[in-house]
């Protein structure tokens, strides 16, 4: 099973970002015959992380994120 990320466009030419979870389809013996997936349209997923990472990005204060361990693993322009 693997994950793959990639723009796809439209008929009426719209860009949408996919998640497409595919695996293959095997016979008797193993061999491939055939993949199996799954599409999901991220587009707004996408858009929403983009506008969350400008928001952290050019903020006037230092923005850190900590891990579960207390490491200090994201930060800002202005946390530096």
């Amino acid at each position: 099973t693997a994950n793959f990320e990639f723009p796809l466009i439209t008929k009426a030419g719209v860009r949408l970002d996919v998640l497409l979870n595919a695996t293959t389809r095997r016979d008797e013996q193993g061999n491939v015959i055939g993949v199996v997936g799954i599409g999901q349209d991220i587009t707004g997923r996408i858009a929403q992380e983009r506008e969350y990472t400008r928001l952290i990005d050019t903020a006037n204060a230092p923005i850190f994120g900590v891990d579960t361990n207390g490491r200090v693993n994201v930060w800002n322009q202005c946390a530096m």
